[in-house]
């Protein structure tokens, strides 16, 4: 069977499902009758009855997390970006295009996602997540126009049409969200909802540590200020899939199968491993390609425990940079701390720029 040109595997259900009416004057809002996906709302926002619990906790912790790219202070990035070596500029150029087109695509994603949730605290939340990425995207507009040289920003934004590694990248993940545009079916649908986990719980993370390694021998500061803060955002955004994940299980048993989870897990790992040991090389102090390696791997079995799936990868159970969780405080009310995770709860109500990286 085709699927858009593209063969269906065999086994896989890929029953159709239409996106939810803007207004159901039908619909059922009662809270027995909510669901995740495949409900029948009115549409209508009634926020005082909440079905999913947590959604109201991580819409606080999003509604929290408000905060202004330009009010961090880049001035001293701009000296410090002349003293780094190449290969160190090579790899804060060619992570920031990739991180570019990650909170570029999902601003253009979320809301097709957003379409089918029929409960009404979940599209809430899909709202802000939608929202925030666009802040990320001016974020990485705002770095580049300040501390990339002019000669170079160009290249920056268009690194991808040149380089075969990050091509590639954007393909795999962009090719599933049109997937699912295209043919909104089950199979698809889980496919969506597995590839924005991983985007936003195993994409982002080897570029941040790149940052915060700067960061830990006093360079590029404001960069990584303005990191922790996407980093943030984005960890909110991994737990709001995570929930969305684990409920869509618990209400449609057999529509997330484990082996298309392990193939899109073990497909994310290899080309995170492999674009972030080319992009970041061995030149920079404390990143080598084995920390690589141990974290992606470590970071892909953490994510998979906390959507109930068993671990892909025997004997990665630690962090190989431990060290810079003081840098890496990434919590948020409400959230279970552990590992890398763990981090004390902090506002954004936003008037100065995180601080404290001279003190590292």
């Amino acid at each position: 069977m085709q699927l858009n040109g593209k063969e269906k595997p065999v086994g896989k259900e890929a029953h159709s499902f239409h996106a939810k009416l803007l207004f159901n004057p039908e619909g059922n809002d009662k809270l027995e009758a909510r669901k995740i996906i495949k409900g029948n709302p009115t549409n209508l926002f009634n926020l005082n009855d909440v079905k999913y619990q947590w959604a109201n906790r991580v819409y606080r912790w999003m509604m929290g997390n408000f905060w202004i790219p330009e009010k961090v202070d880049l001035s001293i990035d701009v000296l410090d970006y002349n003293k780094i070596s190449p290969s160190e500029k090579r790899a804060y150029d060619g992570i920031l295009s990739f991180l570019v087109f990650l909170d570029s695509i999902q601003t253009n994603n979320i809301p097709q996602i957003a379409d089918y949730i029929t409960a009404p605290e979940v599209t809430l939340i899909l709202s802000i997540q939608d929202y925030q990425e666009a802040i990320h995207s001016q974020a990485y507009a705002y770095l580049i126009e300040t501390v990339v040289p002019k000669a170079n920003r160009e290249s920056v934004y268009e690194f991808w049409r040149s380089d075969k590694i990050l091509y590639e990248r954007n393909k795999y993940i962009a090719e599933i969200y049109q997937d699912f545009i295209d043919d909104s079916n089950d199979y698809n649908f889980a496919r969506v909802i597995i590839a924005n986990y991983l985007l936003e719980g195993l994409y982002f993370y080897n570029g941040f540590m790149f940052f915060y390694t700067l960061a830990s021998r006093s360079l590029l500061s404001g960069t990584a200020s303005m990191i922790k803060y996407i980093n943030r955002d984005e960890f909110s955004h991994c737990i709001l899939f995570e929930n969305v994940i684990k409920n869509v299980r618990e209400e449609n048993p057999g529509l997330i199968q484990e082996d298309l989870v392990f193939d899109m897990f073990r497909k994310a790992v290899d080309q995170e491993i492999t674009w972030s040991q080319y992009i970041i090389g061995e030149d920079v102090v404390g990143i080598t390609h084995k920390t690589i390696t141990t974290y992606t791997k470590w970071m892909a079995n953490e994510r998979l425990k906390a959507i109930g799936f068993p671990l892909l990868y025997e004997g990665y159970d630690e962090n190989p940079y431990k060290h810079l969780d003081r840098i890496a405080d990434v919590g948020g009310e409400g959230h279970v701390k552990g590992n890398f995770f763990e981090a004390t709860v902090t506002s954004y109500n936003m008037s100065t720029a995180i601080g404290g990286w001279d003190t590292f």
